[in-house]
């Protein structure tokens, strides 16, 4: 194992030419748009992706290759003997997004609330660097070039900093092929300005003042490999009573034990199995996966989530005030003593991040314009149906040759509402509100329905020749009814969020690009920890060409301020 401290900055291979326009060609990527998480295509895919990640996730496993990869540890020590670190997660989305944490993070010092921030001489990505799903193409235009435009060569001044990374669900989504491409290289090691600084897809790392940085993969939390232990094992030799251990983690799994009480399994077999027979303690714990700044603390230890890099903001408002950590029902022969943690900060705040599910009825239809047709779509099936069925007409052979049979049409809709409350192989248990809130949703779409076949059934369109009243259902009905149908989906998931249902759905549909955030941390000389909660309250979504400055300046600028503050005062870590 070698130790590499912080160093200075040095030539590196990067074009230091400067795009004079915002051409994709100029920038070498594509600014995308933020993922309509429910396009109908997208979902399709999506699911497909996931369920063969989860069922051939563990032949394909890359990390029990990772063996013969090198086994560095780096020492991070900044110039004056402590630390800025930052800590940024779920980054690869939407360009204004990504791109305005991306710049905030790429400058040389942030003010917020009253406090100079210098920029951070090591950086942690905590998972999910590309939406929906990883492949080369994604990470150039969602996560490499956002941040190669940010900060295009290494500081000319200060140390160059350092970059690690850990990857979230979306990430396995290749089994970590691109994930390794970009962040594990022993040739190119650079992304912008940025040093990557790992040999594995996880990591150790020591910092100042007896303080350690650990990044674990645990594949979506489904366990932690035995060469990863083995990794783990063997820095823990350095480890000793009076260290103490930041631990980076995909999820937060403390939070999802609410509903699923094995989550945190795997986080406390490890602390359990290396970081406490050396007597060092488990301080501070991050994760992302959750888009949005939460902090469960108790007097030894602090757990947050900050998922603000740049996807879609997720609620707070439904957060448990306490949680109960390893929780008492988890079947776990063996595990650590369960403590209370209590909800010490969020953001956006419980209010706003109430106020925003309200927006889901006019966001989800302009984010989702596919949701809506594919809504329109099976009312006007469902419709024809009923009006068959009511005019009890059965027509020409080619009418009977092309009617939908109601029946069908009635159960598809039902069990599609049904399981839409609880997909299938979603985490978590299957309550009773979940089949209550889905029937229910059903049934107000097939009484939607009725109403529809009604209004049509009066309508002289039907009673044309046979194949027009198809044609005209498709052009006149079926985009009324779509929109119709999207404000009634928009109601359910409004409804069924207050009691918990759907709540992803609820934020994902409406693709809320504001409400980011990130983590600056200070480490003192004197091991002083303190936390520094940066938020953004509504991101930048007009850019301008920066082409005649320095080298390692942003490419783009935002064309108004872009302000930050602290989510919550600055706080120490024991």
């Amino acid at each position: 194992m070698t130790d590499d401290q912080v160093r200075p900055a040095t030539p590196v291979a990067v074009s230091s030419a400067r795009p004079r326009s915002l051409d994709p060609r100029e920038l070498g990527f594509t600014p995308r748009r933020p993922v309509p998480w429910l396009a109908p295509f997208l979902l399709i895919s999506t699911g497909i992706r996931t369920v063969l990640a989860m069922l051939f996730g563990a032949y394909l496993d890359k990390r029990e290759l990772q063996h013969t990869f090198a086994t560095n540890v780096p020492k991070q020590v900044g110039p004056d003997g402590g630390l800025w670190l930052d800590y940024v997660a779920d980054l690869g989305d939407g360009f204004n997004a990504t791109y305005s944490v991306a710049y905030l993070l790429a400058q040389r010092e942030l003010t917020a609330g009253g406090h100079r921030l210098p920029r951070a001489q090591t950086v942690v990505m905590g998972g999910d660097q590309v939406y929906p799903s990883a492949g080369p193409a994604e990470y150039e235009d969602r996560c490499k070039g956002p941040y190669q435009a940010a900060l295009p060569l290494p500081p000319a001044e200060g140390p160059r900093p350092t970059l690690f990374a850990i990857p979230g669900n979306h990430d396995w989504y290749d089994g970590l092929t691109a994930f390794l491409r970009l962040f594990v290289r022993s040739r190119d090691d650079n992304l912008g300005g940025w040093r990557t600084g790992q040999s594995r897809s996880y990591f150790a790392t020591e910092l100042p003042a007896g303080w350690w940085l650990f990044g674990l993969d645990n594949q979506s939390g489904s366990y932690i490999d035995d060469p990863q232990l083995a990794y783990f094992e063997e820095v823990a030799r350095r480890l000793g009573p009076d260290s103490r251990v930041i631990l980076a983690v995909p999820e937060p799994s403390w939070v999802k034990t609410v509903d699923h009480p094995s989550a945190y399994d795997s986080i406390d077999y490890f602390i359990r199995r290396i970081i406490a027979p050396s007597g060092a303690q488990v301080r501070l714990l991050l994760s992302g996966d959750l888009h949005h700044y939460a902090r469960y603390a108790n007097p030894d230890r602090q757990m947050i989530t900050c998922g603000g890099g740049g996807a879609y903001l997720y609620p707070t408002h439904k957060l448990p005030p306490r949680i109960e950590v390893p929780p008492r029902d988890t079947l776990m022969r063996r595990s650590s003593p369960t403590e209370t943690y209590d909800l010490a900060g969020r953001f956006p705040d419980a209010t706003r991040s109430r106020r925003y599910g309200w927006g889901v009825f006019g966001r989800l239809p302009l984010r989702n314009p596919g949701f809506s047709a594919l809504l329109g779509t099976l009312h006007t099936l469902l419709m024809l149906a009923m009006a068959g069925v009511a005019s009890n007409d059965n027509g020409t052979p080619e009418q009977r040759l092309f009617s939908v049979p109601l029946v069908a049409m009635l159960g598809v809709t039902l069990l599609a509402a049904a399981f839409f409350a609880k997909p299938p192989g979603a985490s978590g248990k299957r309550h009773a509100r979940h089949w209550i809130l889905g029937v229910t949703h059903g049934l107000a779409h097939i009484a939607l329905a009725a109403a529809g076949t009604w209004a049509w059934l009066h309508l002289p369109f039907y009673h044309w020749p046979w194949a027009l009243p198809v044609a005209a259902a498709a052009v006149v009905y079926g985009p009324v009814i779509g929109l119709l149908a999207t404000q009634l989906a928009a109601t359910y998931l409004l409804v069924a969020g207050s009691f918990g249902v759907n709540l992803n759905e609820l934020f994902a549909g409406q693709g809320i690009e504001d409400g980011k955030g990130f983590l600056r941390l200070r480490i003192d000389p004197d091991g002083t920890l303190t936390v520094y909660p940066v938020a953004v309250d509504r991101v930048c979504r007009r850019w301008r060409i920066n082409p005649d400055t320095a080298p390692d300046a942003s490419w783009l600028l935002p064309d108004q301020p872009l302000p930050v503050r602290l989510a919550e005062p600055p706080f120490t870590v024991p």
